[in-house]
């Protein structure tokens, strides 16, 4: 005998929230103007901002995202104003 089928399908998976690629300036406040190039041969990842121009360079691994970047970016910002 055969084997049956299961009552009905499984719920169709939900889409992912996908995470920000563009920034605003910590600097200059200007929306959506910083972006993050990675160089993952070198490890090294850098977030510039189009408007002003200011840049932060960082350490990255496979596993860091644009995220990552920006936010440490914001953290050595705060660091250096206390």
């Amino acid at each position: 005998m055969g084997k049956r089928k299961g009552g009905s399908k499984p719920p169709p998976k939900k889409p992912r929230a996908k995470l920000d690629t563009l920034f605003s300036c910590p600097f200059c406040n200007s929306s959506k103007s910083v972006s993050v190039n990675f160089d993952r041969d070198m490890g090294r990842a850098t977030a510039k901002c189009s408007q002003c121009s200011q840049k932060y360079e960082s350490r990255c691994t496979p596993l860091t995202d644009a995220v990552d970047v920006y936010h440490d970016w914001l953290d050595s910002c705060e660091e250096a104003n206390k």
